[in-house]
């Protein structure tokens, strides 16, 4: 197994806005092994969200590099997929038309028509949607249409697998029965794959590793926890097992303290400086 399929390199991010920078991310390193399943979580404003993009190509670090697989990214490219928290399907193609524009463009040179077909029937059916090849987006649930957006995905074989909250804006009864899939396709194709999430449960029950994010502005990654829960893994079984349960503590802590340290820092903010720092002033 190659243990540095995925290398974040001292990764720094700046945006500059009208003459004003915000450091956003500050040095990430990170190295992901091939078939490894990490999870992102911290709180909103941390960063996560544009180390994603800069792992996708889609946003350029300001120093520093991503490289996978021995290459440098630098631009989008079919060697990672990305999922979105919405869906983000072409309204006017059908199921399947949504999910052979993405076949025929890969695989354009390398497949023959009848076996791009074959391709997409199958990542179609490997999600759960073969019976709705015919429909549109607007005549199916929101599941349905993350199902397809990871049918999509998957039907690129990607190297890595980027999901952004891909289960935010669903029902719980719809995102634990999609959780489930995508455990069960991620055992089954042992994908590489890096997802952001602020669901602590779902971080847990999924992952091999979580990384904990620092606040932002300079966000880095403040601890990784090894997730040693064998697999294949059942929700029903995991809610009472002690050790599950202490990794939920460990994130849930982390993230607690760092909330505590952000509310302490606001709060001395409001009240003005501190009576040393005021006396200091005053003598000066």
């Amino acid at each position: 197994m190659n243990k540095r399929y995925l290398s974040i390199e001292q990764v720094d991010k700046t945006f500059t806005r009208n003459n004003t920078e915000t450091h956003v991310l500050d040095k990430v390193n990170l190295s992901v092994a091939q078939g490894e399943y990490i999870a992102i979580i911290g709180h909103s404003g941390c960063g996560k969200s544009t180390l994603l993009n800069i792992v996708a190509g889609l946003t350029s670090a300001t120093s520093g590099c991503v490289i996978l697989d021995g290459k440098e990214v630098n631009a989008p490219g079919p060697d990672r997929s990305l999922v979105f928290q919405n869906h983000s399907l072409l309204p006017w193609l059908t199921v399947y038309e949504n999910v052979a524009l993405a076949v025929n463009k890969v695989f354009k040179h390398t497949k023959t028509s009848a076996e791009r077909r074959e391709w997409v029937l199958k990542n179609l059916e490997m999600v759960g949607m073969s019976h709705a090849l015919t429909r549109l987006p607007s005549e199916i649930s929101g599941g349905m249409k993350q199902r397809v957006g990871i049918a999509r995905a998957l039907a690129m074989e990607p190297k890595l697998l980027l999901l952004d909250e891909p289960f935010g804006a669903l029902d719980a009864l719809t995102r634990a029965h999609l959780q489930e899939e995508v455990m069960r396709i991620q055992n089954e194709l042992n994908n590489t794959v890096l997802m952001i999430t602020h669901d602590v449960d779902e971080a847990v029950l999924l992952s091999d590793r979580i990384v904990m994010m620092t606040n932002g502005p300079n966000a880095n990654i403040g601890e990784v926890l090894d997730i040693k829960l064998p697999r294949p893994r059942s929700r029903i079984e995991l809610a009472e097992d002690p050790e599950y349960n202490h990794y939920r503590r460990e994130v849930l802590r982390f993230l607690h303290e760092k909330q505590k340290k952000v509310e302490t820092i606001g709060a001395r903010a409001a009240v003005g400086p501190t009576k040393e720092v005021a006396k200091s002033a005053a003598q000066r």
